[in-house]
């Protein structure tokens, strides 16, 4: 064995203790083993050289076909979550399933011919979110549903060229090579196709016996805080004429529908057969993650106009919990007259106060001191109040960036487009 290959095991070894023991970032690390790679002194015959790798060597990879089109699914993949696309196909295409069982089918089955096309690595990036929050939803247990979905998209990974990076790197090898034709789409399918269905089948049947049942992520929010909040079903909404439950509202996890507001009347006790008006007011008491929910579905506003009137676009805001300092100038006058959006560039669209259940339109809430306010801002709102004594805390809500859902059709258009180019043979990165 050459010096060479003593290097190159030992930096793999070194690489593999490292990502086991320590927390330090993968992408740190394996720039780390490449530099390794260019500097390390070698035995040559003329004496010692610098590298087992040249720079050519080094950074050829950063060009491979098999990289490039790796990113450009990542980028695909981020277009359809952040215009909604991704969860509205969620939802459609699991619906409620009546089982355990069933709904593995529903998460393992499409996953597979979607990997397929899509690089399994970002397909399981986009889609985990969008099960986590359908099965929260519907109270059903995420421990008998990842894995199986993981394997679901290993296995679809299998079935095209580009269903997984390591395709595409055996791919632009083949290329490299010079020797040998390169690879088309559907030249893998005949071996990764029975394989994938083979496998699948087994997940499904095996997965509800030999996976644990953890619970329901439901199940953690029972002693969350719980909000007060109000949207509105605007004209033309997609959830107009539909029933509470038809709209997906009767089954929110931490969260339901406490009033509506119509025609200057208030609607108590609201039944499931209820349907929805244009301009409809709804009241919503939930915890943070379900009014989060809320706020990116598709079909509901916020009832406040303040939304439309700060600098930033809304694609660009994130929500943030915020606890009313006792020296908050705000303390005793209402969000309205406090002109909350002016002072702070933000807008309040939740309170929470001890468990207490909030009357009246968020507008005319008197703030007290340790009131919890969901607010939506610009990114730097947490920076730019952190030194405030106005709030006791500010914190940030995880994705929860609103959807741009007049984007969805463009960004499914895309993916449409790029699976097609990919069928007949066009290269994408030209």
């Amino acid at each position: 064995m050459g010096a060479e290959a003593v290097i190159v095991l030992a930096v793999i070894a070194i690489v593999l203790v490292l990502f086991t023991l320590t927390r330090i970032a993968a992408d740190a690390l394996l720039v780390g083993a490449l530099v390794v790679l260019l500097i390390s002194p070698v035995p040559a015959a003329t004496g010692w050289r610098m590298g087992v790798l040249n720079v050519t060597e080094a950074f050829s990879g950063f060009s491979s076909p098999g990289v490039l089109t790796v990113a450009v699914l990542f980028a695909v993949t981020a277009g359809l979550r952040q215009t909604g696309a991704i969860d509205w196909v969620a939802q459609t295409a699991l619906g409620r399933p009546a089982s355990v069982r069933s709904a593995i089918a529903r998460v393992v089955f499409p996953a597979v011919p979607i990997s397929a096309f899509l690089n399994n690595t970002a397909v399981v990036a986009m889609l985990v979110p969008a099960i986590n929050d359908w099965a929260r939803r519907l109270r059903l247990p995420v421990s008998k549903l990842m894995l199986p979905f993981n394997y679901a998209t290993v296995l679809g990974g299998t079935c095209t060229l580009i269903g997984t990076s390591t395709n595409l790197v055996v791919s632009g090898l083949v290329l490299s090579s010079g020797k040998l034709a390169p690879l088309s789409l559907f030249d893998i399918t005949w071996i990764g196709l029975p394989v994938a269905i083979v496998g699948t089948l087994f997940v499904w049947l095996a997965g509800p016996v030999l996976l644990p049942d953890r619970g329901s992520p439901s199940s953690q929010l029972r002693e969350a805080r719980e909000y007060m909040a109000e949207m509105i079903v605007p004209p033309g909404s997609p959830l107009v004429g539909k029933t509470i439950e038809e709209a997906g509202l009767r089954h929110l996890p931490g969260a339901f529908v406490a009033e509506i507001e119509r025609d200057g009347e208030s609607l108590v006790a609201v039944e499931p057969e209820q349907r929805l008006k244009a301009n409809d007011r709804l009241v919503l008491v939930g915890v943070v993650e379900s009014i989060r929910d809320l706020q990116q579905l598709r079909g509901l506003v916020p009832a406040t106009d303040q939304v439309f009137k700060l600098d930033s676009p809304r694609y660009r805001r994130r929500l943030f919990e915020a606890v009313v300092s006792n020296t908050c100038p705000l303390v005793g006058k209402t969000i309205r007259d406090g002109r909350f959006r002016n002072r702070y560039n933000a807008v309040v669209l939740a309170v929470a106060r001890n468990g207490e259940r909030l009357r009246g339109k968020i507008g005319d809430i008197v703030l007290q001191p340790g009131d919890t306010l969901l607010i939506e801002a610009g990114p730097s709102f947490a920076v730019q109040q952190r030194d405030s004594r106005d709030f006791f805390l500010i914190s940030g809500v995880e994705q929860s960036t609103p959807r741009r859902h007049e984007r969805a059709a463009v960004a499914l258009a895309i993916l449409a487009g790029m699976v097609l180019a990919a069928a007949v043979g066009v290269n994408m990165l030209v």
